[in-house]
């Protein structure tokens, strides 16, 4: 059968200890960089910005972005003077660091068992380091993406949110194109891991051989011991365990978040013929799925939404979107910018729902096609037509 991992990497797949490593990566940084900043200073500079990071939960601004602008304007460094030494020290200084690392006992194993199954590998390490220092850590656990084909490797670069936010395990499933088989975390952090993933409504496997105890984690579908058992435990488990759940707010307003995240990165830098281009005649460019998801937020979505709201039991029209692709000639726009209006439109749809009150999303409304509904149900209808076009936008990039 076929299965999608998502895998952390530090103490699931590579020993390393973050209160040893921490340290040691920001003493070695500000070394290199004390020709440009103090070294007191710079370790400031670094611990804020990854707060910064940490923190964010804007789907238009990657997690580089957000450490960059504080980063450089804080140390009064341009980034093009800082840049190269950066760089320099991935290369050469953080290498040094695979000392305090170890080997996890079964990592090659493991991986190993769920390619030849024909499962689908992610790497989801909490993305707050750049891609250089994912890949030299999953080279010291004996993992490289040279050998191992690794559907995504997530990174400060390419992506918006960070773990415990379930946004951000949506983002990595929108990535991989919302795969619609069996989906499980595998990860030895409780919050980051776990009960993040568990949010999102995905099933999880929480790495753990000290006899922690698993009452935390809930039940139903979580497993928990010895990343050596994972596979095993795969075994004894039903794929209907295995089935992602995204029926609760905090799951749905997640999917609803990294939409705009995911399609940021998948057209980062196009050019205008490569987003203007249908992979067909009889189908879609990415300009014409942006400009799409941009309307149906801003003429259907977000009005529905604010209706049904007002408590009143309103009627709900059908509106046949599909037909506005020709009437307002979407293919003619320009991509980059429609993806801009959407991303703005989608966090006010977010606002919108983030300040509703439990009760609210109970709140009832009558649709000329699906009938009685609930505000529930409507931001449902939204986030599996995301998935439907983040599907066709993946399609069309491949294309």
């Amino acid at each position: 059968m076929s299965m999608t991992l998502l895998v952390d990497l530090d103490d699931t797949l590579l020993v390393n200890p973050i209160d040893q490593f921490l340290p040691a990566y920001l003493q070695k940084l500000s070394t290199h960089l004390a020709a440009y900043a103090d070294p007191s200073l710079m370790i400031q500079a670094l611990m804020e910005g990854t707060r910064q990071m940490a923190q964010n939960n804007q789907p238009d601004c990657s997690l580089k972005d957000v450490f960059d602008s504080f980063f450089f304007p804080f140390l009064k460094i341009r980034p093009q003077d800082l840049n190269p030494a950066i760089d320099q020290f991935y290369v050469e200084v953080f290498p040094t660091l695979k000392a305090l690392t170890q080997p996890k006992p079964g990592a090659i194993e493991f991986v190993e068992a769920a390619f030849e199954r024909g499962y689908h590998v992610a790497i989801t390490t909490n993305p707050l380091f750049p891609l250089t220092a994912n890949v030299q850590r999953l080279e010291w656990a004996g993992l490289s993406p040279k050998k191992y084909p690794f559907a995504l490797i997530t990174s400060y670069e390419t992506f918006h949110f960070s773990k415990p936010n379930p946004a951000y395990f949506a983002e990595s499933l929108a990535r991989l194109g919302w795969p619609e088989d069996p989906i499980l975390v595998v990860g030895d952090d409780l919050k980051r891991d776990i009960l993040c993933a568990q949010r999102l409504g995905v099933a999880t496997y929480w790495v753990t051989s000290d006899n922690q105890s698993p009452q935390e984690i809930g039940a139903g579908s979580t497993g928990f011991g010895d990343l050596t058992e994972v596979i095993h435990w795969l075994d004894r488990t039903t794929l209907e365990a295995l089935k992602p759940h995204f029926i609760e707010p905090d799951s749905l307003l997640a999917i609803l978040r990294s939409t705009p995240a995911a399609l940021n990165s998948l057209c980062f830098g196009l050019d205008p013929a490569k987003i203007s281009t249908r992979p067909n005649p009889d189908e879609w460019s990415p300009t014409e799925i942006l400009c799409h998801l941009r309307d149906v937020d801003g003429d259907v979505n977000l009005l529905r939404l604010r209706k049904v709201l007002q408590g009143s039991n309103p009627f709900i029209p059908g509106v046949d979107s599909d037909r506005w692709a020709e009437e307002r000639d979407y293919l003619h726009q320009d991509g980059h910018r429609a993806l801009q209006h959407f991303s703005a439109t989608r966090q006010r749809v977010l606002r919108l729902l983030e300040k509703i009150a439990p009760q609210d999303w109970s709140l009832t409304a009558r649709h000329a096609i699906f009938g009685p509904t609930q505000v529930k149900e409507l931001v449902k209808i939204i986030a599996e037509h995301d998935q439907i076009h983040v599907r066709q936008m993946i399609n069309a990039l491949n294309g």
